[in-house]
């Protein structure tokens, strides 16, 4: 059937009409669809990820009104691709071994995938609503090295539409220089579907990003983040982190997994250090206006003064 659907709309039959745009978005729409509809016919998933998984298209509506390269939506493919395979590793309730939980109820679970490895499953609930950690964790993306220490730089090499970007991000070495430097180049998608948002990613080639001398180039597998309000705390989001992380190099598995695990316990605690005293970009002009109205004091003493 899929088959079928692809030879339809992208009009591979017919030799005249094989690179008309028009009809190679409708093929990769068609796909879209068949693919969700795959997996929307596996095991049932709770409610939360069955509501992300049913609305959210595999290519957007986006792309019913703009053409794109046949990389730009290769690229989209992939991302949408990944998230999909993200959510279907999350729903699967079984198989999940606990690696630490820490006295403030963070927990980090892992459990090994057929054709992935092994996977870390970060869940916590941090006191600040949705919107605010969808700002720093997507519209902020590339300021995230000022305030997590195992990122030393990140860069967006490439936007496609609202939903799609390529990376570049360069990560600090680990303590005591057990891990070296790595990089990753990843294509990544953001989706909003009512209270819920996921953020996925996955290792992707870009010619203009070639590997760097001395820096060994890693490979993020299948990765998403998901934020949604807590239940009965509007006020609170559940952040639930999938990372998949492939470092390369001739490393003990046993480091790996330590190494892995602690990166998502410390994120937690570099997010939330972050959230509390870095407001967002919309308070900061209140915030200088007000300060601005006080005799004798302006947002830079204020900002000297603050605890953070």
């Amino acid at each position: 059937m899929l088959l079928a659907t692809f030879k339809l709309c992208a009009g591979s039959s017919y030799r005249y009409v094989r690179n008309m745009k028009g009809l190679r978005q409708q093929a990769v729409l068609a796909i879209g669809q068949e693919l969700n509809r795959r997996a929307l016919g596996g095991p049932a998933p709770g409610m939360w990820m069955n509501q992300v998984q049913r609305r959210s298209s595999l290519l957007g509506s986006q792309l019913e009104d703009t053409f794109y390269s046949d990389q730009e939506l290769a690229y989209i493919q992939q991302g949408e691709g990944a998230m999909q395979k993200a959510l279907g590793i999350l729903s699967n309730q079984e198989g999940w071994k606990k690696e630490s939980q820490q006295a403030n109820g963070d927990k980090v679970l892992s459990k090994v995938v057929p054709d992935v490895g092994k996977v870390f499953r970060l869940e916590v609930v941090v006191d600040q609503p949705m919107e605010r950690l969808y700002e720093e964790l997507v519209e902020r993306m590339e300021a995230m090295g000022e305030w997590n220490p195992n990122v030393k730089d990140i860069k967006v090499l490439q936007r496609i539409g609202k939903d799609t970007v390529i990376t570049h991000e360069l990560a600090s070495e680990s303590a005591g220089n057990l891990v070296g430097p790595r990089d990753f180049v990843s294509v990544r998608c953001a989706k909003r579907r009512g209270s819920t948002c996921v953020l996925a990613g996955i290792a992707t080639h870009f010619g203009e990003m070639p590997e760097q001398k001395g820096v060994i180039r890693a490979e993020h597998g299948p990765t998403c983040m998901v934020l949604r309000p807590q239940a009965g705390s509007p006020s609170q989001t559940k952040l639930t982190w999938l990372l998949s992380i492939d470092l390369k190099g001739w490393l003990p598995k046993t480091l790996i997994n330590q190494v892995l695990s602690q990166t998502q316990v410390d994120f937690a605690n570099h997010l939330r250090k972050r959230l509390e005293c870095s407001p967002a970009p919309d308070q900061v002009l209140q915030t200088s206006l007000l300060f601005s109205t006080v005799p004798g004091c302006t947002g830079l003493h204020a900002h000297q003064e603050s605890p953070c």
